[in-house]
C-alpha cells in the first residue's frame, strides 16, 4: 500500500482536509441487520501500549490509520473505554488477566511468581466459546499464558510468545501444542521477520482453514506492537517527520512530584529532563509502528471478507494499556492518567450499529460479558464486569456511574462522568490531583486546592473510599494485589 510521506506541522493543509473530510463523511447510526442463524464467530484484534487517542478517523490527524478507520465506520466506538490501573510494573500482565478472566485488580485469586496466572477458578473468555463448541486460536503475545490457562483456552494456535515483550524483527515463538504442554519446547525466531507481519500472516492461515466449515470460532490476534522497541520498516518511519510533530498539551520536562515509579524501565527509555526534540522522535516511532501495525489488521480483515465469514463475525479493536510518551514527564504506563489508562474499544458484526458512538463509562474488561451476551452463551458466575450489550442496543442506556483505578501501592484515584481525582502516597509524600475532564481532557490544571472544589473533592475522596471497600482494595483473595492495598490505604490515612 503506498501512502505518501506524511508532513506533520499544524498548519500542514493536507492533515486539515483529512480532519474536515473524516468529519463531514456521512455515518449511517443504525445496526448492521446482516444476521445469521449460526453463532457469530469473534475476531478480537489486541494492540500492546496503544493510547486511545491514535485513530484517525477517531480526531488525531496526525497518523495515518485507515484499516482501523474502516472498523471505526463499519461498527461501533466505545469513546470512554478504561483499565483499572496495575498491580505490577508491567501493567500489562494484570490488564491481560482481567480481560481473560473477568476479575478486578483485587478479586484475580490467581496463581505463579507474579500472580497472574489464571487459577482453574475462573474460566477464561476463549474458555467459555471452547466449551461451548467453538475453534478457538491465537497468537502473538500471551502473556500471562504457557500454563495450564492456555491449554485450557485454545484448541488451535500458531506462533506464541510467552513474555512481556520482546524485539520485533525475529521474536522468540513458541509452536502450538495441542496438549497444552509448553515444557522443555523451546522457542523458534525467524530471522528478519516482523513481530506484526508474523501474528498476521498466522491469523490469516487460520482463517482460510476455516473457509466451508461451520464450526464458529473465537480468534485472538495478540500483537506485541506498539510497545517499544518501536521497529517498523523504514518506508513507515519515513511517512513521519518527527520535526514538525506537535507536542501534547501535557508535555512536561520532569513530572512535578515522586509518584513512586519514577525509576522504572520504561522511564528510562528517554533522559532526564524530557526534551521537545527526543519526545517527538519518539511520537513518531510510535505512530510508525502503529501505521505499519494498521497495515496487518487490513491484511487479516481483507482475509477475513475472502473467507465468506466477515457478515457472521464480531470483530472487536482494543488495546491492554495506554502510554505516555512524554506527557506529565512520563514515558510509560506506571501511572493512571487518562493517556496511559483509556484504551481504544471498536466492536463490529453483525447486529452491531454502524458508524456509531457510545461515551458511557466502561472498562476494557467488559468485552468479557459482552462477547459472551453476542453469542448466546451463559457467562460465568466468576465475572465481575458487565455486558455492553444493552447500551449496543440503546445509546441512551446507562452503564457505569464511575470508575476505580490503581496502581501499585503508591496511587489510586476515581472519576465520574466529569471529574477525576487522584491520590498519592510515597512514603510520607502525600499528592492531590483533581481534573476537570470535560473542560481539560489533557489533565493540566489541578483543581485540588481551588476554594470553589472543594465539594467536588469531598464527594470524590467518599466515593474512593467507598469503591474500595466493594472491590476488596487491600481486602482481598490475591495476596499480591491486597498487600499493595493494605500499604496505600494505611499510608493515605496516617497522612490525612
Amino acid at each position: 500500500m503506498n501512502i505518501p510521506i506524511l508532513r506533520l506541522g499544524r498548519k500542514d493543509p493536507l492533515s486539515v482536509l483529512f480532519a474536515i473530510a473524516v468529519t463531514l463523511v456521512p455515518v449511517c447510526a443504525c445496526a448492521n441487520t446482516s444476521q445469521s442463524t449460526q453463532r457469530p464467530n469473534v475476531l478480537f484484534l489486541f494492540t500492546d501500549d496503544q493510547q486511545a487517542d491514535t485513530i484517525r478517523a477517531l480526531g488525531n490527524p496526525l497518523i495515518l490509520t485507515p484499516n482501523i478507520d474502516r472498523l471505526v465506520a463499519q461498527g461501533t466506538t466505545f469513546t470512554n473505554a478504561y483499565i483499572m490501573g496495575g498491580s505490577s510494573p508491567g501493567v500489562c500482565l494484570p490488564s491481560r488477566a482481567a480481560l481473560l478472566s473477568g476479575r478486578s485488580l483485587w478479586n484475580l485469586d490467581n496463581q505463579g511468581i507474579w500472580g497472574y496466572e489464571i487459577s482453574e477458578k475462573n474460566k477464561t473468555l476463549p474458555e467459555v466459546f471452547r466449551e461451548n463448541g467453538y475453534a478457538t486460536f491465537a497468537t502473538g503475545k500471551n502473556d500471562p499464558g504457557k500454563s495450564g490457562q492456555f491449554g485450557r483456552a485454545y484448541s488451535h494456535g500458531d506462533k506464541l510468545l510467552f513474555q512481556g515483550m520482546s524485539q520485533q524483527y525475529g521474536p522468540p515463538l513458541f509452536p502450538f501444542q495441542a496438549d497444552g504442554d509448553y515444557k522443555g519446547v523451546k522457542p523458534a525466531r525467524e530471522k528478519g521477520a516482523h513481530s506484526a507481519e508474523i501474528y498476521a500472516s498466522a491469523a490469516i492461515r487460520f482463517l482460510e482453514s476455516r473457509s466451508g466449515k461451520d464450526q464458529p470460532f473465537f480468534a485472538y490476534v495478540a500483537f506485541q506492537t506498539p510497545h517499544d522497541p518501536r521497529q517498523s520498516p523504514g518506508e513507515f518511519q519515513k511517512r513521519y517527520a518527527h520535526g514538525d510533530i506537535p507536542l501534547p498539551a501535557s508535555f512536561l520536562p520532569n513530572h512535578p512530584f515522586d509518584n513512586g515509579m519514577l525509576k522504572i524501565r520504561d522511564e528510562t527509555t528517554a533522559p532526564f529532563p524530557r526534551t521537545p526534540e527526543v519526545i517527538r522522535k519518539h511520537i513518531a516511532d510510535y505512530y510508525a509502528t502503529i501505521t505499519h501495525t494498521d497495515t496487518q489488521i487490513g491484511r487479516i480483515l481483507d482475509a477475513l471478507d475472502k473467507s465468506g465469514k466477515r457478515e457472521n463475525t464480531v470483530i472487536v479493536l482494543a488495546s491492554d494499556n495506554g502510554l505516555a510518551l512524554g506527557r506529565h514527564g512520563l514515558m510509560g504506563k506506571q501511572n493512571i492518567y487518562e493517556h496511559s489508562l483509556k484504551v481504544p474499544l471498536i466492536v463490529a458484526g453483525p447486529g452491531i450499529p454502524v458508524g456509531a458512538f457510545r461515551g458511557q463509562l466502561c472498562y476494557l474488561y467488559d468485552i468479557y460479558p459482552t462477547l459472551c451476551d453476542m453469542a448466546g452463551l451463559q457467562i460465568p458466575s466468576t465475572v465481575e464486569f458487565a455486558s455492553l450489550k444493552p447500551i449496543l442496543a440503546n445509546a441512551g442506556e446507562k452503564h457505569r456511574h464511575h470508575l476505580y483505578f490503581a496502581f501499585m501501592s503508591w496511587q489510586r484515584g476515581i472519576r465520574d462522568d466529569r471529574h477525576k481525582l487522584i491520590e498519592y502516597c510515597v512514603g510520607s509524600e502525600r499528592h492531590t490531583q483533581l481534573f476537570d475532564l470535560r473542560h481539560d481532557p489533557q489533565e493540566t490544571h489541578n483543581l485540588a486546592d481551588d476554594p470553589a472544589q472543594r465539594q467536588t473533592l469531598q464527594s470524590l475522596r467518599a466515593l474512593l473510599e467507598k469503591e474500595r471497600s466493594r472491590l476488596n482494595d487491600g481486602n482481598s483473595p490475591s495476596p499480591f494485589s491486597d498487600k499493595q492495598g493494605k500499604e496505600f490505604w494505611n499510608n493515605y490515612k496516617a497522612s490525612s
